[in-house]
């Protein structure tokens, strides 16, 4: 071989290796002020779960995020979107593009069961009705895992690329509006590159799973109002009776999914949330409301589902005597994750978990307004699994129970896996969005 060509080869191969080495030792650098502030992260997250805030209200977590940001020294603005939004920016010292992280920081309106020291003692009146609040979905991990990242790369950001921005998203269970699209609307994402978020959720300690393409469901919002005419008990034909005209609705929309959609296309729930209708044991009531949700993956089948349930409610109702009006809004669409990102950031989560990661064969039917920020960007949005090793993954309880449960020791490796997945591409760069 030439003297020239060996050279030539030569000095590509150390360009080549100089930013794998560099990345290398960014990566040390992350587990190691990672394990630094563990002890932060749960204390973190403690101190969110035990004051839990429903969406639009979260403005002490909001403060909480907010003032740790600014200690850091980042660039932070706060009421993003006319709501407890939180963005923070992170300026790397050197040139690169801009990725974004996204947590949510909502609590649900659930009674918290777990006998923790941390528990819930929040109370608050939800449609109506007394109840606990409750991080029953694991938002309070999400938020502290966030801060944590904030943290991490605020103490390396001389050495990283590009630009980091840190979303705080409140409202993600409130549907259809939800807290993505305020924070969109006031600008979050202009000039974002790639956005990318996690989710914890029940199974073995530690794993990371992510799918390409559509990771959840489109989820839509529905309430029927079934109008019948109010009579004595003891008299039922002397009016109409609404409740037996929706126990015929609830059974017949059953057969929406069953009988109406071609399955082969996605999958589809159609779900009675609440139905409420009377007073007392010897009145038959005006009138009956039924609310819940709709979860699909194929546009056409979203379409469909309002169209029957209308028929369906309509025509019982009127052959009862009564009226039903039937309303369908249209909430968050499916998280759809991109393939190009799924090849590049896959083997990251791989090395993160010291091979305790898969990629899922199944897509999950919950609703995530995290879609909202993968349509302005390419994204990727993967899970957690969070369960301590004491619990039986048989009987394990999901998200939003009022049993849920989450081992603060998986908080590391979010904290690992989010950081190292922004640096993958601060460093490589974004590839192009798939089509």
């Amino acid at each position: 071989m030439h003297r020239h060509h060996r050279f030539t080869l030569l000095l590509a191969a150390l360009l080549c290796a100089a930013p794998a080495a560099a990345q290398s030792s960014l990566t040390t650098e992350i587990d190691r002020r990672t394990a630094a502030i563990a002890s932060k992260l749960t204390a973190w997250r403690h101190d969110i779960h035990q004051h839990p805030e429903l969406g639009y209200q979260e403005k002490r977590t909001a403060a909480l995020v907010a003032a740790h940001l600014k200690s850091l020294g980042l660039d932070v603005q706060e009421n993003v979107g006319g709501i407890p939004g939180v963005v923070a920016v992170l300026k790397g010292g050197k040139p690169g593009p801009t990725i974004a992280m996204r947590a949510d920081m909502d609590a649900l309106p659930v009674t918290e069961l777990v006998d923790v020291p941390y528990k819930s003692t929040v109370r608050t009146v939800y449609n109506g009705v007394e109840t606990g609040v409750m991080h029953a979905c694991g938002h309070d991990l999400h938020t502290a895992m966030l801060m944590g990242v904030a943290e991490v790369f605020a103490g390396m950001r001389a050495q990283l690329p590009g630009t980091v921005k840190f979303l705080f998203q409140p409202a993600e269970e409130v549907p259809p509006r939800g807290g993505a699209q305020p924070m969109i609307e006031a600008g979050v994402m202009q000039g974002v590159d790639a956005v990318l978020g996690l989710h914890v959720g029940p199974g073995p300690l530690g794993t990371l799973s992510w799918r390409s393409g559509a990771i959840s469901a489109a989820s839509d919002a529905w309430r029927i109002v079934v109008r019948g005419r109010q009579t004595h008990g003891a008299f039922p034909s002397n009016g109409v009776d609404p409740i037996v005209v929706s126990a015929e609705i609830v059974t017949a929309l059953q057969t929406v999914v069953s009988r109406s959609l071609d399955l082969t296309q996605g999958p589809a729930v159609l779900t009675v949330g609440a139905i409420h209708g009377g007073l007392r044991e010897n009145i038959i009531p005006d009138s009956v409301w039924m609310i819940g949700t709709i979860r699909t993956f194929d546009p056409k089948a979203r379409e469909k589902v309002g169209v029957r349930m209308k028929e369906i409610a309509q025509h019982i109702a009127a052959a009862h005597g009564a009226t039903a009006d039937v309303s369908v809004t249209l909430g968050y669409g499916s998280t759809i994750n991109d393939a190009t990102l799924v090849g590049r950031l896959a083997p990251v989560l791989q090395r993160v978990s010291a091979g305790k990661a898969f990629e899922s064969k199944t897509q999950s039917m919950a609703g995530e307004d995290f879609s909202r920020f993968a349509n302005v960007a390419p994204g990727f949005f993967f899970n957690l699994s969070v369960t301590p090793p004491s619990v039986d993954l048989m009987g394990v309880a999901g998200n939003h129970s009022p049993l849920f449960q989450a081992d603060d020791n998986a908080m590391p490796v979010g904290v690992r896996a989010m950081a190292n997945a922004a640096l993958e591409l601060l460093v490589g760069g974004v590839p192009k969005r798939a089509q």
